[in-house]
């Protein structure tokens, strides 16, 4: 059977299986009771961060299950727009049109990075699919209620916001009000999920309370969810999740929880999720029994690993490890017997799979866990495909539009082949040419061809270049755009510089080296020559308009030093 086959058959029988929501593991809450204000949060923090991190590309199959209509497993479960969208009979996305979403905007923590953004930039928690219009309508804006409507589709909004919401954003994003309370469990979730991030757009997240919210949006928030309680698409959904990667929303199953964090009960001792007595049957808790993990697809010659938290409850010695049947050789735990303290700990086992192909084509096993003192054993599924090491061409990157005093849009063209995503690298300068900061962005899919940077300021220059991304592989920067203090100057192969112009100098700007380089001023003298220009060389010149030639470009360049 093929693995894409394979997948959709899964599928199909969690579908018949109608709706997923289904008690919560015994023992699953056990370490938040007793406990009460910050050390409750913290609590739920240590319990939620721990979970299987998927890889982006992958996250459409996840939503097969987590953003399935229950009349019509086919169709996308849409909370941002009323359109009728359906899943792909490959299970790689949804009919043209739609995004994956991250409903706390991406940039607010700086998305794809190592150091802290990975695990929110992959957590089906708070990514949902959307509709593509709605999507863009909704940008990085906090949550809000509308005053003055910009955008309106019937289900999403946008627009001016109500006096003293916004946290100074002049825009917000108010969903349908059936869809309010998801949001607000949501945003709870990230708020103690990932309260040790640094949050860069502060709308509404902090890391200067314990309560990571700022005033206007717990108030917001909780009157959000008090209104529109837990439903069962909410319940399914926190059920298919956990299936897929191992944590759970505990504002779904335990929806009280939020009033004794940032509600009317906070300072009261939390104790209804469940006991936290001694006792009962050994029993793994996570990963459970014939839950499957897509590690996507790898390029010939390189490896993908994913890591997922194998937790215990009252194991009596070590769990065993091993891959069972198919593509055995292929999968590699890293350990093949995991501590009984280590399992039955907060955190539980972090077990790491890594799948290092050694021929085309797709792939699986089965991952069997057993011992432990749990009676008999059971497995989960491990997939992947293997695919040749794609040729990626340079990108071609545009000068930027909608430049105002406080913002650009980065934009280029669209690739020429089949690519997973775009990759943005920008570089900020000051008034004195010193590089202050450098930021890499990504994109949610490979139809993006603009990025918006919020936060510009007028005594900055930025410099920008794009490349692509397939199976991990990473196509050669494209053309650098530079916007200066006062203009853009586009930086390619036929006009391969730009200057970045302040008080007495000029910054050189380019692809590659320039040689010959005259300068003249307005009388037509040559007043300095260079034989070789280097990227980011600096030029002190007196006040004046030159102009400058090179045997690199085939045009004069004309520029002003003040």
């Amino acid at each position: 059977m093929k693995l894409r086959h394979f997948l959709l058959t899964i599928a199909a029988a969690w579908a018949a299986l109608g709706p997923l929501h289904a008690d919560v593991p015994a023992g699953y809450y056990a370490t938040l009771n007793g406990k009460s204000g910050q050390a409750l949060k913290d609590a739920v923090h240590e319990l939620t961060k721990q979970r299987t991190v998927h890889s982006y590309s992958s996250l459409w199959y996840y939503f097969r299950e987590t953003d399935r209509q229950a009349a019509d497993a086919s169709r996308v479960w849409d909370m941002y727009s009323n359109k009728t969208y359906y899943f792909t009979c490959n299970g790689t996305g949804a009919t043209s049109g739609m995004n994956k979403e991250h409903s706390v905007p991406k940039s607010w923590w700086g998305g794809y990075n190592e150091s802290q953004g990975y695990f929110a930039y992959t957590d089906l928690n708070h990514l949902y699919p959307s509709d593509a219009e709605a999507n863009s309508a909704k940008l990085n804006y906090p949550l809000g209620e509308v005053e003055t409507v910009h955008f309106d589709n019937g289900v999403s909004r946008t627009g001016t916001p109500k006096v003293g919401q916004g946290g100074g954003s002049s825009v917000v994003f108010e969903p349908d009000a059936r869809y309010k309370g998801d949001f607000a469990r949501t945003y709870f979730y990230m708020a103690a999920c990932y309260q040790d991030y640094t949050w860069k757009y502060k709308y509404m997240y902090t890391e200067d309370t314990w309560l990571t919210l700022n005033q206007w949006s717990i108030d917001l928030l909780l009157r959000w969810a008090r209104e529109d309680p837990v439903s069962d698409k909410e319940k399914d959904r926190n059920e298919a999740v956990y299936r897929c990667q191992n944590n759970r929303n505990p504002f779904i199953d335990n929806p009280n929880l939020i009033e004794y964090i940032w509600g009317d009960r906070q300072g009261d001792v939390f104790n209804e999720g469940g006991s936290d007595e001694p006792g009962g049957d050994p029993e793994i808790l996570s990963p459970t029994k014939d839950m499957y993990y897509d590690l996507g697809q790898v390029a010939l010659g390189r490896s993908r690993s994913i890591t997922f938290p194998v937790k215990g409850h009252n194991l009596t010695n070590n769990v065993s490890v091993t891959t069972y049947r198919y593509d055995t050789e292929l999968f590699h735990p890293n350990v093949t017997s995991i501590d009984r303290a280590m399992a039955c700990s907060t955190d539980g086992y972090p077990l790491t799979v890594t799948y290092t192909p050694n021929a085309l084509g797709q792939h699986r096993t089965r991952l069997i866990f057993s011992d432990g003192g749990i009676t008999g054993s059971f497995g989960i599924w491990l997939t992947a495909e293997c695919l040749e090491a794609p040729e990626l061409s340079k990108p071609v990157a545009l000068d930027p539009i909608e430049v105002t005093d406080s913002a650009f849009v980065m934009a280029w063209e669209p690739a020429t082949e089949q690519v997973d995503f775009y990759i943005v690298n920008l570089s900020v300068y000051d008034k004195d040419h010193h590089m202050v900061e450098s930021e890499v962005f990504t994109t949610d899919n490979a139809e993006q061809t603009t990025l918006l940077y919020p936060t510009r300021q007028r005594n900055r220059a930025y410099a920008y270049t794009v490349q692509t991304s397939r199976l991990g592989v990473t196509s050669e920067p494209s053309n650098a755009i530079v916007l200066t203090i006062t203009g853009v100057n586009d930086v390619h192969d036929d006009l391969p510089w730009a200057f970045i112009t302040g008080e007495g100098y000029v910054l050189v700007k380019c692809a590659k080296p320039l040689h010959d380089v005259n300068v003249y001023n307005m009388a037509g003298q040559l007043v300095a020559h260079f034989g070789t220009l280097r990227n980011d060389t600096e030029l002190r010149l007196p006040r004046g308009c030159y102009v400058f030639t090179t045997a690199s470009c085939r045009q004069p360049a004309k520029l002003v030093v003040q």
